[in-house]
């Protein structure tokens, strides 16, 4: 009987999430295990490249065909916008500095996928 190799990036069986950890979820409920999903997934990317079992020439081009930019980017705008509709006073500092970070990193973000 011969053994076979695993062709496999990663098998995952489990995603322990930060409130496991930590035992608190911060008051963002369901987020708290959303978030740390998609953390690991891209960190499983990283670690394919490092181990050699995957190109990175394949998985930039990968998450490009995904449209991952536009996907944490569309994260980002969404956040702005929703601070701006919380806003009491549109024309407050603070919030308008606050949703226009979130929407220059957005954009940022947009960029950089765009040069690779």
């Amino acid at each position: 009987m011969t053994e076979t190799t695993s062709r496999e990036l990663a098998r995952i069986t489990r995603v322990e999430t930060a409130v496991e950890r930590t035992g608190t979820n911060d008051g963002i409920g369901e987020l708290a295990d959303l978030a740390p999903a998609a953390a690991a997934a891209l960190n499983l990317l990283a670690d394919a490249i490092k181990r050699g079992r995957a190109g990175q020439d394949a998985i930039v081009e990968a998450l490009k065909a995904a449209r991952i930019d536009e996907a944490f980017a569309g994260v980002l705008d969404a956040a702005a916008d929703a601070v701006m509709t919380a806003a009491e006073d549109p024309y407050d500092f603070d919030d308008r500095l606050h949703a226009d970070n979130l929407g220059g990193a957005a954009s940022d973000i947009r960029r950089a996928f765009h040069w690779l």
